[in-house]
């Protein structure tokens, strides 16, 4: 089982921070999905800074959302 999402930011060159319910910060990079589906739309800086929470995922504005497990396992910890 994965933690919780308890607090996602945009960040530069189309990553994302998030933050889980065990207060572990991970950095996931959002470039290999922005030339499949839905995703494309996140190239669009007003887009992908609409980065917000979804029940237990993130989710943007265009209603492009990942599995929160795919978040976990493909990000990288921040120190």
């Amino acid at each position: 089982m994965y933690p919780i999402i308890t607090d996602v930011k945009p960040a530069s060159n189309y990553f994302i921070i998030l933050t889980f319910e065990t207060g572990e910060r991970r950095k996931f990079d959002m470039k290999p999905y922005l030339e499949t589906g839905i995703f494309q739309e996140l190239k669009d800086p007003s887009v992908f800074d609409s980065v917000h929470l979804s029940f237990d995922t993130v989710e943007w504005s265009n209603e492009a959302d990942l599995d929160p497990e795919i978040l976990f396992q493909n990000s990288r910890l921040i120190d």
